[in-house]
């Protein structure tokens, strides 16, 4: 559980408690509701992590687009208010670099908003000398990105590097040292489903 589900299922209990105690307690209904949403929004399981030459999804959600840019391919994983909103380290390395870059709010599902919304970059290399960078992208509702790692932090794939609220989208940037194992359209799941297999 991300701390920030508890925080706001406590204010929300409180405004209910008060609601119920100053007018009627069937109105204090909505925010008992919403409680239990943030709890459950802000969920964060625990998942099993594949070991090989491989990269695992960074997030939870729909892969929205596999396009060719140049030498790399970018992958796009759009998370709706259904989705988990925690974000994994592709890969296991150390983080050389992340950056914050402001932006706009469009619906992350849109094309443009790998260039135009606000997100955050970061970038983990592996000691085998892979490269991935993904960004963390806020989205119309998510205006808030959380991530709990800074340049020089070791991560082993599948290591929790932060989150999203309220939905939103993480693109991945593989080079050309990758394959990417997903299409257009398939459900993945941060940590335990591969979006990438090292060439041999």
């Amino acid at each position: 559980m991300v701390i920030d589900g508890i925080y706001y299922a406590l204010g929300l209990t409180a405004g209910g408690a008060l609601t119920a105690y100053l007018t009627n307690p069937w109105l204090a209904a909505p925010f008992a509701i919403l409680a239990a949403f943030c709890l459950w929004f802000f969920r964060d399981p625990e998942r099993t992590i594949p070991g090989g030459p491989v990269a695992v999804s960074p997030a939870d959600g729909k892969v929205v687009a596999v396009k060719n840019e140049g030498a790399q391919t970018r992958v796009s994983i759009f998370l709706n208010v259904f989705d988990v909103h925690v974000n994994r380290s592709p890969i296991a390395g150390k983080i050389t670099e992340v950056t914050y870059k402001t932006g706009k709010f469009l619906v992350a599902s849109k094309p443009e908003a790998t260039t135009d919304n606000e997100q955050n970059f970061i970038t983990v290399e592996g000691a085998d000398g892979t490269r991935i960078v993904f960004s963390q992208i806020a989205g119309l509702i998510a205006r808030r990105i959380i991530c709990y790692k800074k340049a020089g932090d070791a991560v082993a794939a599948g290591d929790r590097v932060g989150y999203i609220k309220f939905g939103s989208r993480v693109d991945v940037f593989l080079g050309p040292e990758w394959s990417v194992a997903v299409k257009e359209g398939q459900r993945v799941a941060a940590g335990s489903d591969l979006i990438a297999r090292r060439k041999s």
